[in-house]
C-alpha cells in the first residue's frame, strides 16, 4: 500500500497522487509489481525498497546517484503468539531521501510510522527531510524504552510467580523475554553505530546547523541509555534464571535427602519383620504369648530413636 502525505497548516493530509516536497509512505500488504513499479517511477535502485523488507538486514546507510538510503531497526510486536517465540521483535525502517521526496517502508505495520501519520510528533514537517529523519531517531528510541519498561514489568510479574510455584509456563516466558531482550540489545548497538558514522560523515548535511546537531547528539545519548539499560535487563534475567534454577536444585536434593532418611527409618522395622520371616528355630521371643508386640514395640522404638539421631544432627 502506498500513501502520499503533505503538512498542510498544522495538520497532515493524505494527497492522492505524489507532489514535490510529499512523504512516501509504503507498507504492507505489497502487490507482485507494486515496488518495481514504483522504484522505476521515482527513479531509485530497486534494492532501496527490497532491503528494507528483510528483517536481518544491520542497521546502515548507503548513498547512490538517485537517493540516499537508511535502514534503522525498530521494535514491534510480534504477531506470532508462540509459547517459544519472542515478545518483540525487530524489523527495519527503510528511509529514502530523493531530492523532492522523503520515501519510508517497512515490512510491518510499524508503530513509529503511525504516530506521525496521526500527526502525534511536534513540530513534524515531512518537508524538512534532516529533521524528519532525526524525530524518526528520536520516536525509534522513544518505543524501544517503553518496550523496555512492559518486557521489565513483565518480567517482575512472572519473577513474583516463580516464588509460589514451579511450572514450566513461566520459564516459557522468561525464555521469551530473553529472546526479546536480545533482538533489542543488537537492534540498539546497530542504530548506534549507524548514528555515529551519520554524525561523523555529516550524512544529513546537518553541521552547520546547530540545533539539528543537538537532535541528534540527543537522539545518540537516548540511544545508548537505552542500549544500557536493555543489557541491565538481560543481566538481571539471566540472573533470575540461574537463581530459579538453583532453588529447584536444592529443593530437589530436599526432598531426595527427606526420603533417603525416611527410607533409612523405615528400613529398621523391616530388617526386624525379614528376620523374624525366617523359618529357623531359637528366634528371640518366638515362644512368647506377647512376642508379636514386643517385636513391634521394639521396632517402634528402634525407628524413633534413629529418628531422634537424624533430628539432632539437623538432617531431617
Amino acid at each position: 500500500m502506498i500513501q502520499y502525505y503533505q503538512k498542510q497548516g498544522d495538520k497532515i493530509r493524505e494527497l492522492d497522487a505524489l507532489t514535490p516536497g510529499s512523504w512516501i509512505c509504503v507498507s504492507p500488504p505489497f502487490g507482485p509489481d507494486e515496488l518495481s513499479d514504483l522504484a522505476q517511477q521515482l527513479d531509485i535502485p530497486l534494492d532501496f525498497l527490497t532491503d528494507s523488507l528483510d528483517t536481518d538486514e544491520r542497521s546502515r546507510y548507503e548513498k547512490e546517484e538517485e537517493g540516499k538510503l537508511i535502514l534503522l531497526n525498530s521494535p514491534i510486536l510480534n504477531e506470532h503468539e508462540k509459547d517459544n517465540e519472542a515478545y518483540y521483535v525487530t524489523v527495519p525502517i527503510g528511509i529514502v531521501l530523493m531530492a523532492d521526496n522523503i520515501l519510508t517502508i517497512s515490512s510491518a505495520d510499524n508503530p513509529v510510522i503511525k504516530i506521525f501519520i496521526e500527526n502525534r510528533v511536534k513540530n513534524f514537517d515531512p518537508d524538512n527531510y534532516p529533521k524528519f529523519v532525526l524525530q524518526l531517531f528520536e520516536q525509534v528510541v522513544i518505543r524501544f524504552l517503553a518496550c523496555l519498561k512492559k518486557l521489565n514489568l513483565k518480567r517482575n510479574l512472572i519473577e513474583q510467580e516463580l516464588y509460589s510455584s514451579s511450572k514450566s509456563s513461566e520459564l516459557k516466558q522468561l525464555l521469551r523475554i530473553e529472546k526479546s531482550l536480545v533482538y533489542f540489545v543488537n537492534s540498539l548497538s546497530s542504530n548506534e553505530l549507524l548514528k555515529m558514522k551519520m554524525k561523523r560523515t555529516d550524512f544529513l548535511a546537518i553541521r552547520d546547523d546547530e540545533d539539528l546537531t543537538d537532535i541528534l547528539e540527543d537522539v545518540i545519548i537516548d540511544n545508548s541509555q537505552a542500549l544500557e539499560m536493555a543489557n541491565v535487563h538481560t543481566n538481571i534475567l539471566n540472573g533470575t534464571m540461574e537463581a530459579y534454577a538453583s532453588i529447584i536444585s536444592n529443593n530437589l536434593n530436599y526432598v531426595i535427602q527427606r526420603l533417603t532418611l525416611i527410607t533409612l527409618i523405615l528400613m529398621v522395622p523391616t530388617l526386624i519383620a525379614s528376620y523374624y520371616g525366617m523359618n529357623v528355630k531359637n528366634l528371640p521371643l518366638a515362644q512368647s504369648e506377647g512376642g508379636f508386640y514386643y517385636v513391634i514395640l521394639i521396632s517402634i522404638i528402634l525407628s524413633l530413636i534413629l529418628a531422634w539421631f537424624f533430628r539432632k544432627r539437623q538432617l531431617f
